[in-house]
């Protein structure tokens, strides 16, 4: 049990007037612990200043994902090569996505991705990086996305029963199908490696024009063991440096 720790999803806040040195440093002021998915170039200064990258994309194409088996080949190379990026890098994580169903059964895409994983789980348990497989909602913003479900995600992270493959647990987008947050995360927090937050609707600042009330979610997870990252992924409605602060504020809880 403890404290959450912050981050902030870098291509939501470098718009506007707001510059990545700005982004970065306001970041360090707050108290944020890291700024993931930084263009490469920005990593030296997000260490500078105190924090690490907690999280990059492992492979591209998300409706191209783990799901097919013709892929695997390419989504092998690319994950094994930034793999060794991440560990050289101190990044604790890498996304990965299941890709669209395109007719595929739950059962037969769980498969197809426990399979592709397979071949990179050890990799990443030599290098200590984790894979996390991304939810997303298949009802507004990635229409036929298999991982979509949490009890899907975690019969994946099952099937390949490794402590590096886990979930990137998206909690706008599981509020859009699922509902019932905080009984679902501390029913599955063993099998979640990362976690980001917006509100909904509308993928915007968590403030009380959204359904989501964010306090008891981030307490939900401050009382579990979890000692990752929870990463602001939502698209300011103003000020992008005043929506940094005001969403730490929000979800800086401890137990």
């Amino acid at each position: 049990m403890g404290s959450i720790n912050q981050s902030i999803c870098y291509g939501c806040f470098t718009r506007d007037d707001a510059s990545p040195e700005q982004v970065i440093r306001e970041a360090a002021r707050i108290g944020y612990k890291s700024v993931e998915m930084a263009p490469q170039e920005y990593w030296p200064l997000v260490r500078e200043s105190g924090m690490r990258v907690a999280i990059i994309v492992g492979h591209q194409s998300l409706p191209d994902g783990l799901n097919k088996r013709e892929n695997h080949d390419r989504i092998e190379q690319e994950i094994l090569e930034n793999i060794e990026v991440a560990a050289a890098n101190d990044i604790p994580g890498l996304i990965c996505f299941s890709g669209n169903r395109e007719g595929k059964s739950d059962e037969e895409g769980r498969d197809n991705t426990i399979e592709g994983l397979l071949r990179v789980a050890k990799a990443a348990e030599d290098k200590g990086v984790n894979l996390c497989i991304e939810l997303l909602n298949s009802k507004v913003n990635h229409p036929d996305y298999q991982c979509d479900r949490t009890p899907w995600g975690v019969e994946v992270c099952k099937g390949i029963n490794s402590p590096r493959v886990q979930l990137l647990y998206d909690i706008y987008h599981m509020q859009i199908m699922e509902g019932d947050l905080v009984r679902t995360i501390q029913e599955s927090i063993d099998y979640i490696g990362h976690f980001h937050t917006a509100g909904n609707p509308g993928r915007k600042d968590l403030d009380d024009e959204q359904e989501i009330y964010y306090p008891p979610v981030m307490r939900a997870i401050a009382e579990t063991d979890y000692d990752l990252y929870v990463g602001h992924e939502f698209v300011p409605k103003g000020d992008p440096l005043a929506a940094m602060q005001a969403a730490f504020d929000t979800c800086n809880v401890s137990v």
